[in-house]
């Protein structure tokens, strides 16, 4: 069974930073691309970052762009999300995606990503 386990939210002060990690188990990642989605209360799940299967391209929503960076480590089944310059907009459930293998990191939206994870809260205080 495919699981995607993400940690590392929490309750933090605008400016400050925090790392998700996501760990997938049940299968090896190495070929999929993987992504971080959030979603706020009453509001769709969007697009945050994805990066492709071998680490070498990475995309990014334009609103975290220069505060957030996705980096994956192949060799420990995980996916990171860095997020630097947090404001209370920034507040949501982030979840982690991947796409069945070999397939594009280039898309944005949540149906196209297969595997899930349960989220991890970020709320981030003003």
């Amino acid at each position: 069974q495919v699981q995607l386990v993400e940690s590392g939210g929490g309750l933090v002060q605008a400016g400050d930073s925090l790392r998700l990690s996501c760990t997938a188990s049940g299968r090896t990642f190495s070929n999929n691309a993987m992504g971080w989605f959030r979603q706020a209360p009453g509001k769709e799940r969007d697009f945050v970052a994805s990066i492709t299967w071998n680490g070498g391209g990475k995309y990014y929503a334009d609103f975290v762009k220069g505060r957030f960076t996705i980096s994956k480590d192949s060799a420990k089944n995980t996916v990171y999300l860095q997020m630097n310059s947090l404001s209370p907009e920034d507040t949501a459930a982030y979840y982690c995606a991947a796409r069945r293998p070999l397939l594009t990191a280039q898309v944005w939206g949540a149906s196209e990503w297969d595997y899930w994870g349960q989220g991890t809260q970020v709320t981030v205080s003003s």
